[in-house]
C-alpha cells in the first residue's frame, strides 16, 4: 500500500482508486476551515473539499466577537487577523439616517463601544470585537490548516457518502477533470452552507424556515471619507421607502474596507419574481442609500439572497456531524453566523481528536449535538428577533403609513417639532433605539454560552440568577458548563490571560498553593488513563501569580479546591476543597467524561 508522507495512503482498486484520512470536511467557510485549522493542529489527519476554485469571493461574514478571537488567539493566529482586520476602535458609532449624506437621526455606540460597556467587555476576555471580512479572514484560517497538515483540495465536490461501523465512504467530483472518487475517513464534517447537501443527506431534523424574505447585495468601491470618517462604524442604516420591504429590517451601508469600499443590503418582496439588479440598477440603489446622486461608483459584485429562520436540533447522524450554516440558518443581525460557526467546530474538533486518539469512547461525540444544538436556536431566535425590532423605529417616526418619499420626510421632520406630537414621537425614538442594543451590544448571548452535557459533570449549583439583563451582560462563572472565566495573571515579567494557560491540546487543572497535591495526582492520573492533563498553580512564589487578585474573586472554589478545564476553555468539573482521595475522585470524573466507565 503506497503512502505518501504526509501520511494519507491510496489503495489501487479495479478502475478506482480510494484516498483515505481521518475526516473530510466539507467547506472551507468559517466552519469547514476552522474545523481544518484545529484538526490539523491536534494532529489529525484532515482533507478539507470545497466546490469553489478559492474562499469566499464576497464580504459576508465581518464582525468577529471576542469569543471567536480567543480561539483564534489559542490557535496562535490572533496576530494574522489583527493585522487584516478593522481595529475594535472603528467598529461602534453605528449610525441611523434617512441617507449617508442626509438627516441622521440618532447613533448607538455598539460592540462594547460606549465607556460603560467598554469596561464589561475588557473584563470578560483578552480579546475584544474587531470587523474582518470573510474575504480576508477565510484565507488565513485555509493557510494555517494547510501549513499544519491539512489537505486542502478546492473545486472538488461532495456528491455522496455512506457510512458504517468502521467509518465513512465519502463521493466527490473533480470539477476540474469531471473524475469522481472516493475518500475513506472515520468522520465526515459537513460545514457546505445553508443549503448543505451533507445535512440533507444525514435527514437532520430542522425547526423554522427558509426564505422568509429577500435581500441583495451589492458591493462598491467609493471614497465616502468625508461622510463618516467623524462617525466611524462599520454599519449605517438607512431609512428610506422600501426600506422596510424585506431585507434585515432597514437598508444598510457598510464599511468593508474604510472608507473606500462598502457593501449594501436592500430587500425585496421574495413573494414576487426577484428583481433585475444589472449595473444601472445596482449604482441607483447605491446612490439613493449614500444621498449621493452624481456619486462615481464602481461597482464590484451583486447578489441575491433569503433571509432564513431555520436551526437543527440534532447537529449529527452516526459518523456524519454538521456545523455553521449548515446548522443554523439566520440574517446577519448580531454578527453571530461566522463566530457560532467557528466555535461549533472548536467544540467538535478536540472531542473527534479524543475518540481517534483513543482518549476518549465514541460516547464523547454525542456532546456535540447536546451542547451546540441549544446555541443554533438560541442564536437564530435572536438574530431574526433582533431584525424584526427595526420596527419599532419606524413606529416611533410614524413613517409606517407613509405613501411616498414626501410622506416619510415629513413624517421623519415632525419629530423636531415643539409639539405634543413632535415630544411624543422623541420619547418613542428614546425607546426604539434603545432596544437596538439587543442586536448591536448582546454580550451575553456573544459570550454566555454554558453546556449541559455528559461532557460536564454538574456539582449541584445552578448558574446564579443574573443581576442583569442575560442577553446584553455577560457575567462570568466557574459553574460546571461555563466558560472559564477571563483573569489576567503571570510573574513581573510576563502577563497571561487565565485562558492562555489551559490549550487546546489538553486538560488542565487550575489550583492554588493549598491544591498544590494536585499536581502530583493530575500526572498519576494523566499517566495512568493516557491523556494530556496539566495542573497549574497559581499564587505568589509559584510559577504563575494572581497579579491583580482578580483570580481569586472569580474562582469560586477555595485556595485547595481546582478546576477541571476542558480543551475549548468549559469547566468540566470542579472540586471546592481537596477531597481526601483526590486521585481517586480525579480518576472517576475523568473516566465519566471520557466515557471510559
Amino acid at each position: 500500500m503506497p503512502m505518501f508522507s504526509d501520511g494519507i495512503s491510496e489503495t489501487e482498486l479495479p478502475g478506482d482508486s480510494i484516498i483515505t484520512t481521518d475526516v473530510v470536511v466539507v467547506g472551507s467557510g468559517p466552519a469547514g476551515a476552522s474545523a481544518a485549522l484545529l484538526l490539523s493542529t491536534l494532529g489529525v489527519d484532515t482533507i478539507m473539499i470545497t466546490k469553489y476554485r478559492w474562499t469566499a469571493n464576497t464580504p459576508r461574514a465581518h464582525i468577529t466577537n471576542q469569543r471567536t478571537m480567543e480561539i483564534f488567539r489559542d490557535l496562535g493566529i490572533e496576530d494574522q487577523v489583527l493585522a487584516d482586520a478593522t481595529e475594535h476602535a472603528l467598529v461602534g458609532d453605528t449610525v441611523f439616517c434617512t441617507s449617508i449624506s442626509g438627516e441622521e437621526i440618532g447613533r448607538i455606540h455598539t460592540w462594547g463601544t460606549r465607556p460603560d460597556r467598554e469596561a464589561d467587555y475588557r473584563l470578560a476576555s483578552p480579546c475584544l470585537t474587531v470587523d474582518i471580512p470573510q474575504t480576508y479572514l477565510e484565507p488565513i484560517l485555509v493557510r494555517n490548516a494547510t501549513q499544519r497538515g491539512a489537505q486542502t483540495r478546492f473545486s472538488t465536490e461532495y456528491l455522496s457518502h455512506v457510512q458504517d461501523d468502521d467509518g465513512v465512504s465519502v463521493q466527490v467530483l473533480d470539477r476540474l477533470t469531471g473524475q469522481q472518487y472516493s475518500i475513506r475517513a472515520k468522520y465526515l464534517i459537513g460545514a457546505d452552507g445553508a443549503r448543505s447537501k451533507v445535512a440533507a443527506d444525514i435527514e437532520l431534523p430542522f425547526e423554522g424556515a427558509m426564505d422568509i424574505a429577500g435581500s441583495m447585495n451589492i458591493t462598491f468601491k467609493a471614497d465616502i471619507s468625508h461622510l463618516v470618517a467623524h462617525r466611524p462604524s462599520v454599519l449605517y442604516w438607512v431609512i428610506q421607502p422600501g426600506s422596510n420591504t424585506g431585507g434585515i429590517g432597514a437598508g444598510l451601508v457598510r464599511m468593508v474596507r474604510p472608507w473606500n469600499e462598502w457593501l449594501v443590503v436592500w430587500g425585496y418582496d421574495i413573494s414576487e419574481e426577484p428583481p433585475v439588479i444589472d449595473r444601472p440598477a445596482a449604482v441607483q440603489i447605491v446612490r439613493n442609500l449614500l444621498g449621493a446622486p452624481d456619486l462615481e461608483v464602481e461597482i464590484t459584485g451583486t447578489s441575491l439572497w433569503g433571509n432564513n429562520e431555520m436551526y437543527a436540533t440534532r447537529l449529527h447522524q452516526g459518523r456524519v456531524f454538521c456545523a455553521g450554516d449548515a446548522i443554523h440558518r439566520h440574517p446577519p443581525s448580531n454578527g453571530l453566523g461566522s463566530n457560532t460557526s467557528v466555535q461549533d467546530s472548536y467544540n467538535l474538533a478536540w472531542k473527534i481528536a479524543a475518540v481517534l486518539k483513543g482518549h476518549a469512547a465514541p460516547s464523547l461525540l454525542e456532546t456535540y449535538s447536546s451542547e451546540r444544538a441549544p446555541v443554533a436556536e438560541r442564536i437564530v431566535k435572536r438574530a431574526n428577533k433582533s431584525s424584526r425590532e427595526f420596527i419599532d423605529i419606524f413606529q416611533a417616526l410614524g413613517v409606517l403609513e407613509a405613501k411616498n418619499e414626501a410622506e416619510m420626510a415629513a413624517a421623519i421632520e415632525e419629530r423636531k417639532a415643539n409639539t405634543p406630537a413632535g415630544a411624543a414621537k422623541r420619547a418613542a425614538l428614546v425607546r426604539a433605539m434603545d432596544l437596538k442594543n439587543y442586536e448591536f451590544n448582546a454580550h451575553g448571548v456573544e459570550l454566555g454560552q454554558h453546556y449541559t452535557s455528559a461532557a460536564v459533570i454538574s456539582d449541584g449549583t445552578q448558574l446564579p440568577v443574573p443581576a442583569r439583563d442575560a442577553d446584553l451582560y455577560y457575567e462570568m462563572s466557574t459553574v460546571p458548563g461555563a466558560h472559564l472565566p477571563h483573569a489576567w495573571v503571570g510573574d513581573s515579567v510576563q502577563r497571561q490571560a487565565l485562558m492562555d494557560l489551559a490549550p487546546y491540546g489538553r486538560w488542565t487543572l487550575l489550583t492554588g498553593i493549598a491544591g498544590e497535591a494536585w499536581k502530583d495526582v493530575a500526572a498519576q492520573v494523566g499517566k495512568s488513563l493516557g491523556i494530556p492533563l496539566e495542573t497549574v498553580v497559581i499564587g505568589p512564589g509559584r510559577e504563575v501569580a494572581d497579579l491583580y487578585y482578580d483570580w481569586a474573586k472569580l474562582r469560586e472554589v477555595s485556595e485547595s479546591g481546582v478546576l477541571l478545564v476542558r480543551p475549548d476553555k468549559h469547566i468540566a468539573w470542579r472540586a471546592m476543597d481537596l477531597p481526601e482521595i483526590p486521585e481517586d475522585e480525579l480518576r472517576r470524573v475523568l473516566v465519566s467524561l471520557l466515557g471510559r466507565g
